[in-house]
């Protein structure tokens, strides 16, 4: 399994909105369907009306989605721990 950051823009309510979800899947399409089935589930979208602008194989250390820390848990602590960039306070 990988990590992978799908990005895109689908209907939440009456508007369309840009998302990114970071996922465990085994492939890209694999990410790609995974990402149709959450936000269709979620916000009760079509996959017509879900457009999808890129998917990528990322590095887990860099997310900060507890499912990706949970399933690469070994790999982050081997590799010496996250490097997810820290938020700045406003």
């Amino acid at each position: 399994m990988q990590a992978f950051r799908v990005s895109g823009t689908a209907p939440f309510g009456s508007q369309r909105q840009k998302f990114s979800l970071d996922l465990v899947a085994s492939s890209a399409d694999d990410a790609e369907h995974r990402c149709y089935s959450i936000i269709g589930s979620r916000h009760k979208a079509n996959r017509r009306s879900i457009s999808i602008e890129s998917v990528s194989k990322i590095d887990p250390r860099t997310s900060t989605e507890p499912r990706i820390l949970d399933a690469f848990r070994e790999d982050i602590a081997a590799a010496g721990g996250t490097i997810a960039p820290v938020a700045e306070e406003e």
